[in-house]
């Protein structure tokens, strides 16, 4: 048995209301709840808030709001490791049967069933993992990276700097969609990115990570050509 549990609280400021603003006629948040629900991969979708409008919108699409997250996990300073921490110990408590949960950020427009499906599956084949989480190639290579100190610029890597792309080892990133992960994991705040950790590869162009009004912008963008082109359903 899994759980989805979605992070989503109500003091968002560079974008007020950013979880529940609409994108696209919807609320942002609605997008994962549906795609959670789709999926057929959970028992239940809970939404971890503090703030009552996001609970009821929560609702409206499907998911439960069990509980409200307490005052200390909703300021600027909460981290993600605390929060997903306090909602495994609630999946401990009461959803005994779960020895897996899975955190999908209301901010995941761009989230597709299958890779919710390949980050399930990969977590169930290998017993050796705690965590699976979402992951993009960085879009130029940082081995080629520059620093400006006092107004010139330099190497970071000097060695990398004549050498051809394709010459390179590929790096990545976080792409902030969702970590698949054991409940205990979650439980005892054990790192995402520590080495017992694997990943589900994300084309560049369903990565959008949304934290201003600039952000907003594009992925509406990118949002409309990916649906207008097919590459998103």
């Amino acid at each position: 048995m899994t759980v989805c549990i979605i992070p989503a609280r109500g003091g968002s400021k560079r974008i007020p209301k950013k979880n529940i603003k609409p994108f696209h006629g919807k609320a942002l948040i609605g997008y994962s709840i549906e795609n959670a629900l789709a999926s057929g991969l959970f028992n239940r979708v809970v939404v971890s808030t503090d703030d009552s409008e996001i609970a009821e919108v929560a609702i409206s699409f499907g998911a439960e709001v069990p509980f409200m997250r307490p005052a200390e996990l909703a300021d600027d300073h909460a981290n993600t490791f605390d929060l997903l921490q306090h909602a495994a110990r609630w999946i401990q408590t009461n959803d005994v049967s779960s020895e897996v949960m899975c955190c999908l950020y209301a901010t995941a427009p761009f989230v597709e069933v299958g890779d919710l499906q390949q980050g399930y599956d990969l977590l169930s084949q290998h017993q050796e993992a705690d965590y699976v989480y979402s992951i993009t190639e960085f879009p130029f290579p940082i081995q080629r990276s520059v620093r400006q100190n006092n107004g010139f610029v330099t190497p970071c890597f000097p060695e990398n700097m004549l050498k051809r792309s394709q010459d390179l080892e590929p790096i990545f990133h976080d792409a902030g969609q969702f970590y698949w992960g054991r409940v205990e994991a979650f439980a005892q705040k054990m790192n995402f990115f520590g080495n017992r950790s694997m990943a589900v590869v994300l084309p560049r162009y369903r990565v959008v990570d949304i934290d201003t009004p600039e952000d907003w912008e594009v992925a509406e963008i990118q949002f409309q050509v990916l649906k207008a082109s097919g590459k998103l359903s």
